[in-house]
């Protein structure tokens, strides 16, 4: 798999993912060794509470209130252990970010981060609904000092328009991506542009009970991408995509 050089102004940050165990390690007041153990079955205790407790009718209370800090092990977890993976979509962020960025789902943070240490980049606006999430984070831009650039939101602001929206590994936890697609088109300015990707898949092994997996709705969410948005070519290795909004298909 290629290797992409770092960006100066990025690249002591990347070798550590913005220092993400250390501030996992102060934030949750834990030692280095139960911090390795919890990380290592991030994504088996999120498996086991999502055959529990997940409904999608009730798909927002699981992520806000039911998953607690399990999700910060197993994002964490996850971003640790495909770092190569991580750090190609961070090259897209720096590539094509800049104005007023929204993060959508900001998880852990680190695409948020990602963005705001971008120059092109004036405001990153972090929006997730899990509270620990997003204490973790405004924790996280604290101990960076990027404060100056970040606000924080658990839910999309309504009537806001930004250049740029990202939002990873989110869409398949949605039962209804479509809709949210066509709430990032509304949002975006004319030639904004949006960096997604997603999983609509439950796993070999059933490893994501909380992901969306419906054919019907997986090739209507394929149309209407296809006829909102352009995609952008980039050269990185990842399942991640660039897309500039497209108004003039649709007029």
């Amino acid at each position: 798999m290629a290797k992409y050089p770092a960006p100066a102004f990025l690249s002591e940050y990347w070798q550590s993912s913005f220092d993400l165990k250390q501030h996992l390690q102060e934030f949750l007041h834990l030692d280095s060794e139960t911090l390795e153990q919890k990380l290592a079955v991030g994504q088996e205790k999120m498996a086991e509470l999502g055959y529990k407790d997940f409904d999608w009718e009730t798909a927002a209370n699981f992520y806000r209130d039911k998953v607690g800090d399990v999700y910060l092990f197993e994002l964490g977890n996850w971003h640790l252990e495909q770092s190569q993976n991580i750090e190609n979509i961070l090259h897209l962020i720096v590539d094509h970010a800049q104005g007023r960025v929204l993060d959508f789902g900001g998880g852990i943070g680190t695409h948020a981060i990602n963005a705001a240490l971008c120059p092109k980049v004036e405001q990153v606006v972090y929006c997730d609904i899990n509270p620990i999430n997003y204490n973790f984070v405004r924790y996280r831009c604290e101990q960076m000092k990027l404060n100056h650039k970040m606000s924080f939101c658990m839910e999309m602001p309504e009537n806001e328009t930004f250049d740029t929206i990202i939002s990873f590994d989110v869409l398949e936890h949605l039962s209804d991506p479509i809709q949210q697609l066509l709430k990032f088109h509304k949002a975006l300015k004319p030639g904004g542009k949006t960096i997604l990707n997603w999983y609509f898949f439950k796993g070999f092994n059933q490893d994501y009970p909380f992901h969306l997996d419906d054919p019907d709705v997986i090739e209507t969410f394929y149309k209407t991408l296809q006829s909102n948005f352009l995609e952008v070519f980039h050269p990185y290795y990842t399942t991640s995509r660039c897309y500039r909004k497209w108004e003039e298909f649709r007029n």
